[in-house]
């Protein structure tokens, strides 16, 4: 990288406020001062590599308000700072109409902060910025500003990153405004679409919901109409009843009002014989006191009647429990007398049985003798079982020498391998058994020893990952122990050993850069250290050392995707199934960089011993040797196989013959319990026998006593029925028939208002006066009616309110997404129509301007005897974002032409494609100047030549913008021109300061020492 503390740089007939020499003298890959005094038309910029001629090309870029990645170079502005200076400046003077224009930036490395100045006035970068757009400097735009790090990226410049960088080269401003506006508009009128497309989709699959619904509505609706008529009917039933019986009573009325009529004729025909029968009835009061009397002796008589009618109904019910009563002791009486014939046959059987058994001899002295047997067998069962669990002791602890002997075996192939690869290792490990005492801090024998491997698989990795002298070399806690051992094996021994010293800060459980999850899907399945396990020391050093905590192994899938696994960040070492990778990556460019190498296989870890399982082992083998003497391991086992089946048969035997004595006992113990059974059932069933046999007289005297009782209740029942006699007299049919209908109508009117929930003093309402005139006015049509009415809407099932609810909701969202829909659409034909017009203001003069630039650069490659177009590109012509710029070339004869690419041409072919087309910008004139940087480096002579010929025809018109070309070296004979500008720059330790530069002495030497050759 080149650095700067103060470079003035003037542009385009500006006018120096300094003396400076044209030439640049410098110290070696800095400037300390200068200033550049470009020309109008071609700069070449000519210097060794190394002397400075970049730093100019930073310069600009950076007092410019470019970014630092335009240059490919430094991320920050403080390492554009000469070295050992804290600040550095930059001052660029740009022609303008009006009056020329100053910038002047003063960076600082310390905190990569920036001081502008804008014409002597301290400023912002955003206002340096909106000044530079104005001027239509565009530094980071390669078809402007092409640095030496960004020539091999022209090629690999898309065709629309090409499009959109020429466009702001050398189009008209709103050129590259009306192509951002196409593609917002294009991206706008594509969410459009998707929406009305998505708003249609839906309103369409809502219009089939609800025409598939529309069916079941029409069924609802049908449904509700006899349901309200139902309704109607209902209510008017009520009325029609109430109507009826209101006529009905008119009609008894009307008959009482004539009867009525007809008594008061008769009265009036009458009154000569009403006359005599009151005379009469004055004859007759006596006849009616006395009739009065006996009434009320009647009445007397009626009230005693139901009293005793009162009495014989409850005389009548002691009666019935009486008999009730008396069948129930009948029955108990019959239950009681089989009870005692039943129980008089079970004493007679239980003595018979009895007699049987007590014939039986004691089988108490038989029972002693089985008990004694018993804990006989019980004592040597104790005794087997005590000897079973010596011998298992004795064997667990014979099988545990055993597998520790095999893990001693295994131990000493691994120590054997040590001794035939590195002798002096092995000596060594001997003398740190014997001596291990010296130490204060953990020691741990060489690694090769103490790692162990989980699955033999996985130790070509470990082995491949950790070097065989780290492998061999012994693990130190304390650095002090450490050197105590090497100064007694290395320098008293004389032996060849390695040793390291642990981390004093545990690194063990460091964990991982990334989860491993994140990582299986390019195949990884575990991280190296979990592959294997080791002392806590020896693990801290390996994570330290090697980071086994963050090399992640994979399998056949990592191999297959490897070019993606590679561009994953943080992996440096990582394993497939048979490869190393390792990945590094440029501090500068961020390009990876990869190596692979094949894994071997183990040599040394493949023996795996758990050494903590060794140490337990070792444990429980001093815990046995306390208990048990062991003489040879595999007679002894054997041994102790053979007793213990001898004890398990004898055990069997014991079980065999303590299960026959139990039930022996069992047997002898049921026999004794079974007569003491048959003596306590029999005592109980003369018990229950005697108490059964007593109460027999008392419930005989209670039977006959009951009986004449209830003789005389019958007797008294009779009596009063005979005494219980009474004639009523008749109420008048027309008057219980006048007040039952007189109530019945009450009733009916009632009950139709509160079906119609009207309030009791309300007349009927007009609605349903109008309704009710609708309806048959006679109960019998209502009831058919009704019934009609009620069938018909049964036969609509399965229908609910909720079906209409969700028609009548889908059809107000129809019509709003039918409203929204038809506003998209018109949205869309605007953007459509904008788009249009657009399309004609941006893709017209594009095509002229692309026109231009192909018969320039077709003209320039027809110049060198090649072929090249430049053609706007689109795969599809409503796709706007998708619009490039194609560049065919052909420098062959026999071949075709062919897109530029950075794979297809060669790095020569490249560069002359890059510098021809930027040529072909050159004279379209929209940006004040170009700079191109050791474009010319892989050009073969000729096409330099040919190039350089047409730099400078096109650059030196007077048409053209002010052009930089940056070359570390020129052929001879080239063509120059008046216009051209030559920049010579020098560097090494005898140049001239800048004040003491004289150019006429420097030519006047040259051209002597020319003379005397």
């Amino acid at each position: 990288m080149r650095y700067f503390s103060e470079l003035t740089v003037r542009f385009k007939g500006s006018h120096s406020r300094r003396e400076t020499p044209d030439c640049l003298p410098c110290t070696h890959r800095t400037y300390d001062y200068s200033v550049v005094y470009p020309g109008p038309n071609l700069n070449m910029i000519v210097g060794a590599n190394g002397t400075g001629k970049s730093s100019i090309v930073c310069a600009i870029c950076l007092c410019l308000a470019g970014k630092t990645a335009v240059l490919g170079r430094g991320d920050k502005v403080g390492l554009y700072v000469k070295r050992g200076c804290k600040k550095g400046h930059v001052e660029i003077e740009l022609y303008k109409r009006g009056g020329n224009v100053v910038i002047f930036r003063e960076i600082h490395a310390e905190n990569n902060q920036s001081l502008w100045m804008l014409n002597d006035r301290q400023c912002s970068q955003k206002a340096v910025e909106e000044e530079v757009k104005a001027l239509r400097i565009q530094v980071s735009n390669l078809c402007q500003f092409l640095p030496q790090e960004k020539v091999g990226e022209f090629a690999k410049m898309s065709k629309i990153e090409l499009l959109e960088a020429t466009e702001k080269s050398v189009g008209p401003p709103e050129m590259y405004e009306y192509h951002c506006e196409l593609k917002n508009f294009r991206n706008k009128e594509r969410e459009l679409e998707n929406i009305v497309k998505e708003k249609a989709s839906f309103l369409e699959k809502a219009k089939q919901r609800n025409e598939r619904n529309k069916h079941d509505v029409n069924r609802y609706y049908e449904k509700k109409r006899h349901l309200d008529v139902i309704e109607l009917l209902e209510k008017k039933k009520p009325w029609v009843e109430y109507e009826t019986t209101r006529k009905e009573l008119e009609g008894v009325k009307k008959e009482r009002d004539e009867a009525k009529k007809q008594l008061l004729s008769l009265k009036q025909t009458q009154a000569p014989m009403v006359k005599k029968i009151q005379q009469i009835e004055e004859q007759l009061k006596p006849t009616e006191a006395q009739i009065k009397a006996k009434t009320a002796a009647i009445k007397e008589a009626s009230l005693k009647c139901k009293q005793k009618q009162d009495q014989l109904d409850r005389k009548n019910k002691e009666i019935d429990d009486i008999k009730q009563k008396c069948r129930l002791k009948q029955m108990e009486e019959e239950d009681h007398q089989k009870r005692i014939s039943n129980t008089r046959r079970t004493i007679e059987d239980l003595k018979a049985e009895l007699a049987k058994v007590g014939d039986q001899p004691d089988v108490t002295p038989r029972i002693n003798a089985v008990n004694a047997d018993l804990r006989r067998i019980q004592e040597e069962r104790a005794k087997i079982e005590g000897e079973k669990g010596d011998l298992r002791r004795e064997k667990d602890n014979l099988l545990l020498e055993k597998k520790l002997n095999d893990m001693n075996n295994m131990m000493n192939a691994k120590e054997e391998k040590l001794r035939g690869r590195h002798r002096d290792t092995h000596t060594a490990l001997q003398w740190l058994r014997q001596n291990k005492q010296l130490f204060r801090g953990n020691v741990y024998e060489p690694m090769m020893l103490v790692i162990n491997v989980k699955d033999h698989r996985f130790a070509k990795y470990v082995e491949n990952h950790i070097s065989f002298h780290d492998l061999r070399a012994f693990v130190f806690q304390r650095k002090d122990d450490m050197e105590k051992f090497m100064i007694e094996v290395r320098d008293k021994m004389n032996l060849k050993v390695n040793s390291i010293c642990a981390p004093e800060e545990s690194c063990s459980k460091r964990p991982p850069s990334r989860n491993i999850e994140s990582l299986r899907r390019f195949g990884f399945f575990t991280y190296l250290r979990e592959m294997f396990d080791a002392p806590d020391e020896v693990m801290s050093y390996l994570c330290h050392q090697y980071r086994v905590h963050d090399v992640p192994v994979g399998n056949e899938r990592t191999k297959s995707m490897i070019k993606t696994v590679i561009e994953e960040p943080y992996l440096k070492v990582l394993y497939t199934t048979e490869e190393r990778y390792t990945v590094k990556r440029s501090f500068y460019s961020n390009k990876i960089s990869t190596s692979n190498s094949a894994v071997h296989p183990s040599q040394y870890l493949t023996i795996t011993v758990d050494a903590e399982e060794k140490r337990q082992l070792e444990q429980q083998m001093k815990v046995g040797n306390s208990h048990v003497k062991r003489a040879g391991t595999t007679s002894k086992l054997r041994d102790i196989d053979e007793r213990m089946k001898a004890l398990q048969k004898e055990a069997v035997a014991l079980d065999r013959r303590d299960n026959e004595l139990l039930a022996e006992k069992k047997r002898l113990s049921e026999l004794k319990g079974k007569k003491r059974q048959l003596e306590q059932k029999i005592s109980t069933k003369q018990d229950s026998l005697k108490q059964m046999e007593e109460p027999d007289c008392i419930l005989t005297m209670e039977k006959v006593h009951l009986a004449l009782e209830t003789v005389g209740l019958t007797a008294e029942k009779n009596k009063l029925e005979n005494d219980c006699r009474e004639v009523f007299r008749p109420f008048s049919e027309d008057w219980e028939r006048k007040v039952q209908l007189t109530d019945q109508c009450k009733g009916l009117l009632k009950r139709a208002k509160a079906i119609c929930k009207m309030q009791p003093d309300q007349s009927l309402p007009e609605d349903l006066r109008n309704a009710f005139s609708k309806l048959p006015d006679t109960l019998d049509e209502v009831d058919a009616m009704l019934n009609e009415e009620r069938s018909r809407a049964e036969c609509f099932t399965g229908l609910s309110e909720n079906v209409v609810d969700e028609y009548n909701r889908r059809e107000q969202e129809i019509k709003q997404m039918e409203k929204e829909l038809e506003e998209k659409s018109n949205a869309l034909n605007a953007y459509r129509q904008n788009i249009s017009e657009a399309k004609e203001r941006w893709l017209n003069p594009l095509k002229h301007l692309v026109e231009q630039i192909n018969e320039k650069f077709s003209a320039f490659f027809r110049s060198m005897q090649c072929a090249g177009e430049v053609d706007l590109h689109s795969e599809n012509e409503e796709e706007y974002d998708k619009y490039g710029i194609r560049i065919r070339v052909k420098f062959h004869a026999t071949t075709q032409l062919h897109e530029l690419t950075p794979y297809h041409q060669s790095g020569g072919e490249r560069s002359v494609s890059t510098m021809l087309y930027l040529m072909a910008l050159q004279e379209l004139n929209r940006c004040p100047f170009r700079v191109v940087d050791e474009i010319n480096q892989g050009m073969d002579p000729v096409n330099e030549r040919r190039v350089f010929d047409i730099v400078v025809r096109t650059a030196c018109k007077e048409t053209t913008s002010q052009y930089f070309f940056i070359t570390p070296k020129l052929l001879q004979n080239l063509t120059y021109a008046e216009e051209m500008t030559i920049l010579c720059v020098h560097n090494g330790p005898h140049m001239l300061s800048p004040n003491q530069w004289d150019e006429r002495a420097f030519v006047r030497r040259c051209l002597e020492r020319k003379a005397r050759a």
